[in-house]
């Protein structure tokens, strides 16, 4: 037997006791068994249903400093999402495209997990750090920005199950294992296999499929996908809300003003400067060719439009009363907007704080009208 062996052998043996000592078998007699509140403290998830959903309550109000404290750097002011972060407001009516938008609106089915994610795993990088109340009034503020709740809204245990998610219905149960798993179970079919294979569609935009010949498809290819860009970054706007004046009388004045003899968009450079600045507006709102209501209302007519009626998009109680007692949208009455909106139409929805350099608001604006606006 070789030396290593014999080694290994003699370690084993003076083990083996140590092993086998019953006092090693036994409890320590440390602690003792989890009291039941104890436990439940670690029981907290939120279920659709409501269970475990604690007291408190939060505003609309108290929701949009605490989330812009906590969540804006990632979530954007408005819920819209910050480069590739998570968008959380918006995507009404997209799901069924090609590139869906998948938001607390449009997408997720209970409010009680977006109350439950909320409490339990963010802000990113301090979780559970928020409180009840502030969870709430969290929760109170993303429903507002996708126009679920009137800005005057406190969220409650006792009012949470009353909240209608617009996806609720979206989803169905999940019966895979009953009906594919079965079928995919069966034995492979191994005989009238196809004798050759042909490419019937390529896909050079996402370079999955190899070029053949001398590269023209990946040319082609390259330079679509350059038109859908230009295309997709000049159909997206900013957002226009304006002040009351006096009825119909004042709506009709107010249209005569509202097309100058020349426009602010008879100046390119304007309308350059102004396509920058748009940067700040376009997380909610398009204007141009292929322009929708997203978290804003669409830009497209604009000037010269009365106040909350741009159609099929869910203002704010204040913006469509200042509409009916006769505002319309003039370049003036928008610079004017644009500079103080909440001191312009108080208790609109636009949370955006405005444009404090009277340059930046004639450049947007004449962006916005050069595209249609």
């Amino acid at each position: 037997m070789s030396k290593c062996r014999r080694n290994l052998l003699l370690a084993t043996l003076l083990a083996a006791p140590l092993v086998a000592t019953p006092a090693l078998a036994e409890k320590y007699g440390l602690g003792r068994e989890a009291l039941p509140e104890e436990i439940n403290a670690w029981t907290v998830e939120v279920f659709p249903d409501g269970k475990n959903l604690p007291e408190g309550s939060g505003s609309v109000a108290d929701g949009e400093k605490i989330f812009g404290d906590n969540c804006a750097a990632c979530h954007g002011d408005f819920a819209e999402g910050v480069d590739n972060w998570p968008k959380l407001a918006g995507g009404d009516g997209t799901l069924a495209d090609k590139d869906p938008v998948k938001t607390v609106g449009s997408y997720w089915p209970y409010l009680s997990t977006v109350w439950d994610y909320a409490h339990r795993s963010m802000p990113f990088g301090n979780a559970q750090t928020l409180t009840v109340d502030e969870t709430y009034a969290i929760v109170a503020y993303i429903l507002y920005s996708n126009y679920l709740v009137d800005d005057d809204f406190v969220l409650t245990k006792d009012n949470f199950l009353d909240v209608e998610m617009p996806n609720a219905d979206g989803f169905i149960v999940d019966n895979r294992d009953e009906v594919e798993v079965p079928k995919f179970s069966e034995a492979a079919c191994m005989s009238d296999c196809k004798t050759d294979v042909q490419i019937t569609k390529k896909a050079t935009i996402l370079d999955v499929t190899p070029d053949e010949g001398n590269g023209e498809d990946t040319a082609a290819a390259d330079t679509a996908t350059e038109t859908d860009t230009a295309q997709s970054d000049t159909a997206q706007t900013d957002t226009a809300e304006a002040p009351a004046q006096d009825a119909p009388a004042a709506a009709e004045e107010a249209k005569a003003v509202a097309a100058p003899a020349e426009s602010l968009s008879a100046d390119p450079e304007l309308v350059a400067a102004g396509e920058k600045v748009f940067k700040k507006c376009k997380a909610c709102h398009q204007v141009g060719e292929d322009a929708k209501n997203r978290v804003g209302p669409v830009l497209n007519g604009l000037i010269g439009r009365q106040a909350g009626t741009a159609d099929g998009f869910k203002y704010s109680s204040a913006m469509k009363q200042h509409g009916e007692d006769g505002l319309v949208w003039t370049e003036q009455t928008v610079e004017e907007y644009l500079a103080d909106p909440k001191g312009y139409i108080p208790k609109n929805r636009m949370s955006f704080a405005g444009l404090k350099d009277p340059e930046d608001v004639k450049a947007v604006l004449a962006y916005i009208e050069s595209q249609g606006g």
